[in-house]
């Protein structure tokens, strides 16, 4: 059984994922792209302290996500596990 052991590396959809403020560096926002998509998610407004904990590492990409694109990365995970179910049924049958 432990050679159907799948790294989920080998098959990730790309998240990227930044953190901006306005000209007058005021407001902050947070912005996503999912599997390599051009125009990203629409921005959410977030406040300056969670874009300095964000800067400084101090949160992981996909909490981040979670928290500010939930349903995005929700069907990130269902795509991920469908992937994965796919390969094992491959692998088995």
């Amino acid at each position: 059984m432990a050679e159907l052991d799948i790294d989920i590396q080998s098959f990730d959809i790309p998240r990227a994922v930044t953190v901006y403020p306005d000209r007058a560096g005021v407001r902050w926002w947070t912005k996503a792209w999912f599997n390599n998509r051009e125009e990203g998610e629409a921005s959410v407004e977030i406040e300056r302290e969670q874009a300095i904990r964000f800067i400084h590492d101090n949160i992981e990409k996909d909490v981040w996500l979670e928290e500010f694109y939930p349903k995005q990365m929700e069907i990130y995970y269902n795509a991920i596990e469908q992937t994965k179910e796919q390969l094992l049924m491959n692998r088995i049958g």
